[in-house]
């Protein structure tokens, strides 16, 4: 089917550009045409897009901030394009540029980390403002992963001078005491992200540098008690499985010139039945409070396996049904 309503012709610099803007076997241009009205034709050393006038306008502009980003040395992905069609078809368009071009560290394979989505975005602005910061949401939203990059960058431009991960470990119901090992063989199992995180974020290498010069400090929630902690940014992990105790214990760690990232989803609570999630809880306690920001994610914000926003969503409208059928 053709649309000869209207046509947009956009220079480009060369194949390469060309090859670059609509994306590897054309992926980009699949997805345009499959949301908008148009039919995208590379001639020469341009891309004409032709279809009805409000879609070639739309399709025009998203080329246009995606040669933007090229020039910037970054080249477009299929995730990108996903959600930048989401943000033009939503009308928020104005705010495109600002997430692509919003690169907060390179990482030594050369990975380029930046905000994937609006929710993404407005963590991180949160974390550069406030001291203490509460990212609530569902897996694969990138709160853990993008805490984890924050921290890293400070440490890197020595605005703190170490990082304090930690998370409670209550996922196994094993007491760590009775686990083999050392303390660090025993608290592998439920630090494994974060490791990774650092390895990704750091290299193997310069991570055990950092481990052995006291730089990075990894530990279960339960050796943060009645230490006061300056200088550091912290993240507590995983923070659904804290108790009321606990989520106080760690807040009043924080010590000069530290920050506090705390993250966590709950609607995964792994508590033993009758306890009280620390994370719902403090949601109503510190609201208010300057210097401490709540950020939540949804759905619209993971970047997993594109399956994965719907198995979200299904799960929540599974919860409603059956909270109505239960009254």
């Amino acid at each position: 089917m053709t649309f000869a309503e209207n046509s947009i012709t956009i220079p480009v610099a060369n194949n390469e550009e060309i090859r670059q803007l609509l994306g590897r076997f054309d992926q980009h241009v699949t997805l345009l045409e499959r949301y908008f009205k148009v039919n995208i034709i590379p001639q020469g050393n341009a891309v004409i897009v032709e279809g009805k006038q409000e879609d070639t306008e739309k399709v025009a502009f998203l080329f246009r901030e995606l040669l933007w980003l090229l020039q910037q040395g970054q080249v477009p992905t299929v995730p990108d394009v996903e959600y930048a069609i989401e943000l033009i078809r939503t009308g928020q368009a104005e705010r495109l540029r600002g997430l692509l071009s919003d690169i907060i560290y390179i990482t030594p394979r050369g990975k380029k980390i930046k905000p994937k989505t609006i929710g993404q975005k407005g963590y991180l602005d949160a974390i550069r403002k406030n001291d203490i910061v509460f990212a609530i949401g569902p897996a694969g939203t990138g709160k853990t992963y993008l805490a984890m990059t924050m921290a890293v960058k400070a440490l890197k431009e020595r605005t703190v001078q170490r990082l304090v991960l930690t998370r409670p470990a209550v996922e196994a119901g094993e007491n760590l005491g009775f686990l083999p090992g050392d303390l660090q063989d025993k608290v592998a199992p439920y630090l494994r992200p974060l490791y990774d995180a650092l390895y990704d974020l750091l290299g193997i290498d310069v991570y055990h540098t950092y481990l052995e010069k006291g730089m990075i400090e990894i530990a279960p929630l339960a050796y943060m008690r009645g230490r006061t902690l300056d200088d550091a940014f912290i993240i507590l992990d995983e923070a659904q499985n804290t108790t009321h105790e606990q989520m106080k214990m760690f807040l009043t760690r924080l010590g000069y010139g530290s920050r506090a990232v705390i993250t966590g989803d709950i609607t995964q609570v792994d508590l033993p039945r009758g306890s009280y999630s620390g994370l719902k809880q403090v949601q109503s306690i510190l609201q208010k409070i300057p210097g401490i920001d709540f950020i939540y994610l949804t759905e619209r914000d993971v970047v997993r396996h594109p399956l994965v926003q719907k198995i979200i969503r299904a799960y929540e409208l599974h919860d409603q049904e059956q909270k109505r059928s239960d009254k």
